[in-house]
């Protein structure tokens, strides 16, 4: 069908755009009338060109966004903060220990801590400085601490106060021949915090050095129940008991720095067929230790062989070689520190097969150093009595990082009951909470190491200095160029007091604090 529009009224409404000249001259007036066009078809190169957006319209909000004002932040600088501090770098600087200041004065006629004056009753109250070269033994052993004020001496140095001399005697006594000889001393050592706790098996470790003895030392409890160091399950064990290679072999690294050169001096004398391949003849402690520190799979069986030969009195019977018996060298006493003894009362990090928490006491390592405390009978041991050759254990709490095992404090209040003869059937022996959830594997361990006639468990609660100890401490302060006052009665009573009673660690506060006097 053929349209009634005309070409001309098309053009006109704006389908299409024609040139001016080729209208007809009625149409190209009306085309000047006309202004505007309800819509265009004009080609594409007619359309106007596309303006760039601007960098003001490019932060624009976009549909349905928010069009309140925003403000861009700045960029920041970029700084260079270094390198990163590697695996075990922030550790080593948080343990750190300093044991000299060369900024401190060197004290005049100092004595040393020796075999002569740690039995010496005279000098109770000063300080003796510690060999030289038994410091190198004593770090192996772990036995300083970060917290303790060793930086602000020339060299480091420990006061004689009145259990020192004790322990002192003690260990003259085992040494020398006498009624003593081979007697074995089991204490635990408790206190306030800051009451030299740490400090007092350092004392002992240092003595057993001078007498050249074996020691053995635990300075963290802590680190073998968190969880950190791998274990495995002893097979054939039941209950089941968990082994820590890693840790066993730390002990034994601690053990050969520090006793080296008695060591070196004993040789394998006994049967050990786990060890049969690797022990050669003549073979030393030393050597033996040094296995389970180059192979740590094999370490437990190496420190349950370097343990046996330790506590050997002779060589075995079977042994029909005159010679072999003849050249066997007895073996020394041996101490055995601990300290932070409540760790070992809980329950452990670790988780058994069935996601179970393991208890402290299941662990071997925690499960040797216990069985210590416990007489023969009790360990199935055929009643072959615990150190043979004589030695002392120390084992310490902590104060500072003692964590709340109600079991543990009410075992130790009542092995203090027991030790002053107080009955278990009278009304003044402590019993446990009914309402607090108690531990009997703690309570019957100390109840059977407390209640043996022979050697039995003793506890010994650390106070405070005399007033005459906290005065030579305090002269210590002042000749070394720390304290800046004249010590007399009245200063020295007053800061005993001050300290509650003469606590070492207090004491240690006052006497840093300096004063410059106008």
């Amino acid at each position: 069908m053929v349209s009634q529009l005309c070409w001309g009224c098309l053009s006109t409404t704006g389908l299409r755009q024609t040139s001016r000249a080729l209208l007809h001259p009625q149409y190209r007036q009306l085309a000047a009338k006309t202004t505007t066009s309800l819509f265009s078809t004009s080609a594409i190169q007619y359309a106007n060109p596309l303006q760039k957006k601007s960098r003001s319209m490019e932060g624009s909000p976009k549909f349905r966004e928010s069009k309140s004002a925003r403000m861009r932040k700045p960029k920041k600088a970029t700084t260079d903060r270094g390198r990163p501090p590697l695996v075990g770098e922030r550790k080593a600087l948080r343990k750190r220990i300093v044991l000299s200041n060369t900024n401190a004065l060197e004290v005049p006629g100092m004595q040393e801590f020796s075999e002569e004056t740690m039995v010496d009753s005279r000098i109770r109250g000063s300080v003796l400085a510690l060999p030289v070269p038994m410091i190198t033994q004593l770090r192996a052993l772990q036995a300083f601490k970060p917290s303790q004020g060793w930086s602000l001496f020339r060299r480091p140095g420990v006061v004689l106060r009145r259990e020192t001399l004790e322990m002192g005697r003690v260990f003259e006594g085992i040494s020398t021949e006498g009624p003593e000889k081979g007697k074995v001393v089991k204490k635990i050592l408790t206190g306030k915090k800051a009451s030299g706790k740490s400090v007092h098996l350092l004392q002992a470790m240092a003595m057993a050095l001078l007498k050249k003895w074996v020691v053995i030392s635990v300075p963290e409890p802590q680190d073998l129940v968190i969880a950190q160091t791998a274990y495995a399950p002893i097979p054939d064990t039941n209950p089941v008991q968990y082994v820590q290679e890693q840790a066993t072999s730390e002990l034994l690294q601690r053990t050969v720095l520090a006793n080296e050169e008695v060591l070196s001096k004993l040789h394998v004398a006994l049967e050990h067929p786990e060890l049969k391949s690797l022990i050669r003849p003549k073979m030393t402690l030393d050597e033996l230790a040094r296995l389970g520190i180059q192979d740590v799979t094999i370490s437990w069986p190496v420190f349950q062989a370097f343990w046996a030969e330790l506590n050997a009195t002779a060589p075995p019977t079977k042994d029909t070689d005159d010679k072999a018996k003849s050249s066997f060298e007895p073996r020394p006493p041996v101490l055995v520190t601990v300290d932070g003894l409540s760790h070992w009362m809980q329950d452990s990090k670790y988780r058994n097969a069935d996601f179970k928490p393991i208890h402290a006491h299941d662990l071997a390592f925690v499960k040797h150093f216990l069985s210590l405390l416990q007489p023969a009978s009790s360990n199935n041991n055929n009643n072959k009595p615990q150190l043979p050759n004589g030695g002392i254990l120390l084992y310490a709490t902590s104060g500072s990082n003692n964590p709340s095992v109600p079991s543990f404090d009410i075992a130790l209040d009542q092995l203090a009951a027991r030790q002053q003869g107080i009955a278990e059937s009278s009304a003044d022996f402590p019993e446990p909470d009914p309402y607090a959830k108690i531990d009997n594997r703690v309570l019957n361990l100390f109840k059977q190491a407390s209640t043996s006639k022979s050697s039995s468990l003793e506890l010994q609660t650390l106070g405070g200095l005399s007033r005459s100890e906290a005065r030579g401490f305090m002269e210590y302060f002042a000749r070394s160029g720390i304290l800046q006052e004249k010590i007399t009665e009245e200063w020295v009573s007053e800061k005993w007091s001050i300290a509650g009673g003469g606590i070492i660690g207090e004491m240690e506060k006052l006497g840093k604090r300096l004063r410059t006097v106008l």
